[in-house]
């Protein structure tokens, strides 16, 4: 019988690279789509060719297309010559910011490259999951008119409905969201279209801050890699306004590809989950200061601009209880403690290897 085939989108970032060893450990033959976009977005810091290398030179089974996601005819030959058994798409635009500069390369990325992939399932592998990496961006800045209550170190919801988080019924509508939460809201609700219009079995994933050792963390994206590199680097972190203490719950990428294989498993049409670290791995940016502060006896570097990110959460994280509850096999294994270790040592022999 023929090894089961994964086709991961963006698979030499963060997320795709983490999925693409995930599911090749347990036997998968591999094939991940990459064009290296986020050097062009973010620069040489962003570039993510020595993961692509590594996959290569470390998987016997992975195999790299060179290939942008906007390349509907590409896409669709693909995934028609590999009739993949699962689909995981992690490629996107992933900047709040830098969504404002190039908004026609962020909707035709994000959204349109998810209607590519969607329409190409359909035609060629409709039975096969589909699991779309979404983003909580697509709450706009709702999560900000919730009742707060500012505690030492950081923010915190005064509600006590929320006192598990952000839940899934949360309303998308009526809020600022960014270009890129707006793309991202397009191609989320394609995903749920597609499961709910045709019955394929999709899934929405609306994370949280996603991290982990292979993140090429940048001031536009990437909060915690980023930040761990100033630190260990001596280099000024900007916070941006409400006095450092907004409040992100971070997942470790390796927890993220566990429940992607958890959703292959047992698929469902249409789902939408809220996919971040969660109360206990949440933390605000001068917690996050103290934290990596300890770990490498460096003090934190920083300035204060007084402006906020336009759309950005004052505090934000995720409820999981609908996941848990529909996949109890499921759970966060990553303490924030243990991601910060990860992040610390990952930085430390890249720092290195590139003086």
């Amino acid at each position: 019988m023929p090894a089961p085939v994964c086709l991961v989108t963006g698979s030499s970032g963060l997320i795709g690279s983490e999925v693409v060893e995930y599911f090749h450990r347990r036997g998968f033959v591999v094939h991940g789509i990459d064009n290296n976009q986020r050097a062009v977005f973010f620069g040489p810091a962003g570039d993510t060719r020595w993961n692509q290398q590594r996959l290569m030179a470390t998987l016997a089974h992975f195999h790299h297309h060179e290939l942008d996601i906007r390349d509907r005819a590409g896409v669709a030959a693909l995934i028609a010559e590999l009739r993949p058994n699962v689909i995981i798409h992690t490629a996107a635009q992933p900047s709040h910011d830098l969504a404002a500069r190039v908004p026609f390369d962020d909707f035709d990325v994000n959204a349109v490259g998810t209607l590519n992939l969607l329409e190409a399932a359909r035609q060629h592998c409709p039975e096969s999951p589909f699991i779309h990496m979404s983003t909580n961006k697509v709450y706009g800045d709702g999560p900000n008119h919730i009742p707060l209550v500012e505690l030492e170190t950081r923010w915190d919801y005064a509600d006590p409905a929320y006192a598990h988080g952000i839940p899934e019924t949360f309303s998308i509508d009526h809020t600022l969201h960014s270009l890129f939460g707006a793309s991202k809201v397009a191609a989320d609700v394609l995903v749920q279209e597609y499961g709910r219009y045709f019955g394929m079995p999709t899934v929405c994933l609306r994370g949280g801050c996603l991290t982990g050792p292979n993140h090429a963390g940048v001031e536009l994206h990437g909060f915690l890699s980023y930040l761990i590199k100033c630190n260990l680097e001596e280099r000024e972190y900007k916070i941006y306004g409400y006095k450092g203490k907004q409040v992100r719950d971070n997942i470790h990428a390796e927890d993220v590809a566990a429940f992607m294989f958890a959703f292959y498993e047992r698929p469902r049409a249409g789902a939408v989950y809220n996919l971040g670290g969660g109360r206990e791995n949440a933390c605000s940016i001068l917690e996050a200061f103290q934290m990596v502060e300890a770990l490498t006896g460096k003090p934190q570097r920083y300035t204060y601009v007084d402006q906020a990110r336009i759309g950005d959460h004052i505090c934000y994280y995720s409820d999981l209880r609908r996941m848990k509850a529909d996949y109890p096999g499921w759970n966060i294994e990553h303490s924030l403690a243990d991601i910060f270790a990860d992040i610390v040592k990952a930085w430390e022999v890249r720092l290195k290897a590139n003086s």
